[in-house]
Parts: structure tokens; sequence; C-alpha cells
């Protein structure tokens, strides 16, 4: 496969580079986090992931899993009970990402200081 040339005058997004297009899905603060707790753990409810990455708001949690919905990463399962249950997966796009960060966090371990 032929590698492609980033723009150097426009909009680097505006681009076919496949880099660029998983960055744009992923390369957001808190989506790896999200998604690697997806992993860790097949069902996973709104309040468990919010105790599980410190620092993340409501707000930005709630934002990042729609954003993750949207392009086919996250499955959220939305159960008819009151009090309201939603139950966030992984979707089998969001769980071909696993090997990949699987190796950014071998790396990460033998390259940190």
């Amino acid at each position: 496969m032929a590698k492609k040339i980033l723009p150097v005058d426009e909009n680097i997004y505006d681009t076919d580079c496949p880099i660029l297009y998983a960055m744009e899905l992923i390369g957001q603060k808190w989506k790896l986090p999200i998604l690697w707790y997806l992993h860790e753990k097949p069902t996973t409810r709104f309040n468990e992931l919010k105790r599980r990455i410190p620092g993340i708001t409501t707000m930005m949690l709630t934002k990042s899993l729609r954003e993750l919905e949207s392009c086919g990463l996250v499955n959220r399962r939305v159960y008819e009970v009151i009090p309201p249950k939603v139950e966030y997966s992984l979707t089998g796009r969001g769980k071909s990402l696993m090997p990949i960060l699987d190796q950014l966090c071998e790396w990460g371990d033998e390259n940190r200081r």
C-alpha cells in the first residue's frame, strides 16, 4: 500500500489519509480509556464507566459515548425499566481496534520513563 501524503496548505482532515481518519474517530482525550474499559468488561453501565475513568465529567462521557456510537465503535442498549438502565458494549468494529490498543499499551510500557 502506498503511503498517503498529508496536505500542506489545506485542512488536514480533508484527506483520505487512514491515520487521520482513525485519529478523527478515537483521538479525543477520553475515547481511548472508554474503549479500553469496554474491552475489559463486555457490558458496562454509564456510572460504572464514570467511576473507572478519573477526571471525566458526565457531559464529556455522554458526548464521547455518543460520538463512539455514531461511528459504529460502541453499542448502546436501553432497557425499558424504571429506573432507566443503559448498557454500553463494543461493536465488532470496536473490538477490531483492541489488538492495536494492546500494541499501543505495550509500546507505552516499554518506552515510559
